[in-house]
């Protein structure tokens, strides 16, 4: 029997969630006030990290399953920002802080500051309705 490949690995997950919280953050900023638009973008960057964090436990169980302890601590604590602001976010948009939420929301902008997402994306818009899944998760 042969191996099953699975072209969606952790990484190329995690490298599109990424992108999609960049353009977020992008779009989010255009706007000159809260309002519903921005509640969603809100959400969806706080799924979104909450999403790179289980990317990053697939990603290290596998390592550790191969006895790579240290390279696997290493990838963890590279990405420890991820849970903590994605925590920091859910509860800041749920209480609908705007204050801490563009707080957050800097913080996210500066770990993911290396980002390019080009002007002509095929992203569409993925945080439509994120509000209602966050409220619904949470």
């Amino acid at each position: 029997m042969s191996r099953v490949i699975n072209p969606n690995r952790p990484g190329k997950e995690r490298d599109r969630l990424k992108r999609a919280v960049a353009l977020a953050l992008r779009e989010m900023m255009k706007e000159p006030e809260p309002n519903e638009r921005t509640r969603d973008m809100a959400a969806f960057i706080a799924l979104s990290l909450a999403a790179i964090t289980d990317t990053v436990e697939t990603t290290v169980t596998a390592w550790e399953k191969r006895d790579y302890w240290v390279k696997a601590d290493r990838f963890r604590m590279d990405w420890i920002w991820a849970d903590r602001l994605g925590e920091e976010m859910r509860e800041a948009v749920l209480a609908e802080d705007w204050g801490q939420i563009a707080q957050v929301a800097a913080q996210v902008g500066q770990a993911l500051g290396d980002i390019q997402v080009s002007p002509r994306h095929r992203m569409g818009t993925p945080w439509v309705d994120a509000w209602k899944h966050l409220r619904l998760s949470g």
